[in-house]
């Protein structure tokens, strides 16, 4: 499972230990989390998606992220000015 989890926690200056306890588990499983080594259960996915307040598939997904260059490369998204 990929995620986005040290990117979302960079963006807000929120540290593995601030989320952690937020979301009630030990910082060292944040650091599981966000290297991959370790996939979350239902529940924590939902409690780190809230903690960020987006929905869970912004942090969390089956099939790899683009790389933001490869984002900024395709430009905005035509569906998304409707």
């Amino acid at each position: 499972m990929n995620n986005r989890i040290a990117l979302f926690r960079s963006d807000r200056s929120v540290s593995r230990r601030e989320l952690a306890e937020a979301v009630d588990v030990n910082p060292q499983t944040i650091g599981y989390l966000e290297r991959g080594d370790y996939n979350p259960s239902l529940e924590l996915g939902l409690k780190i998606a809230a903690y960020f307040d987006v929905p869970v598939d912004l942090i969390f997904s089956l099939a790899p992220f683009p790389s933001l260059s490869e984002t900024l490369r395709a430009g905005p998204n035509p569906e998304d000015a409707a």
